[in-house]
């Protein structure tokens, strides 16, 4: 594709109505997410910044655990409940 026409592809590219397709590499994702929730609320609730560091990357790494572990649980759950529906 010549470079003119790739720049009019971005230039018209909307983020809101034409948004990238991730839909199958959304979980890339999280840990960005994460970092940022816990950036920000960090910044807001420590006293002082001496272990903000050390909290954001504890925070971060409890919110991408959890999610990995509610994704287990909903995975499981889903399962057992087919197989109990489908024995029915």
């Amino acid at each position: 594709m010549p470079p003119a026409q790739t720049l009019l592809l971005l230039a018209a590219w909307r983020p809101f109505l034409d948004p990238v397709q991730l839909h199958r590499h959304w979980w890339f994702l999280l840990i960005p997410l994460a970092l940022g929730i816990s950036v920000t609320y960090k910044a807001i609730r420590l006293r002082t910044l001496e272990r903000y560091w050390r909290e954001v990357v504890a925070m971060t790494v409890q919110i991408v655990l959890a999610m990995l572990a509610l994704a287990a649980g909903v995975y499981l759950l889903v399962e057992l409940y087919v197989a109990v529906i489908a024995a029915a």
